[in-house]
């Protein structure tokens, strides 16, 4: 249990950040689930559809600090590339 004022103030700053940084995560980590999900249904269109959001929420955390920046660009480029290896293999299946 804190004992100061500056370490009980620490303690309400941290639960609140925790809240936001957990609201940030949680809304991008479920952009990125549903794009998984379609990929592996092999659904192009809605991959596709669900890009922009996805990114934007995880640039988002990054920008908020809930996530590192590196940490951002690093899912971003992976969730791209899985979209493009669909479109890629789909043209050669038609």
């Amino acid at each position: 249990m804190a004992h100061t004022k500056s370490a009980r103030k620490r303690i309400r700053q941290a639960a609140k950040r925790r809240e936001i940084n957990r609201y940030h995560i949680s809304r991008m980590k479920t952009a990125i689930k549903r794009i998984k999900e379609a990929i592996k249904k092999k659904d192009l269109e809605t991959a596709v559809k669900l890009l922009p959001l996805a990114q934007k929420l995880t640039y988002r955390a990054a920008a908020k600090g809930a996530i590192h920046k590196n940490e951002a660009r690093r899912r971003v480029s992976r969730i791209y590339k899985q979209v493009n290896e669909l479109k890629k293999s789909l043209a050669e299946t038609n």
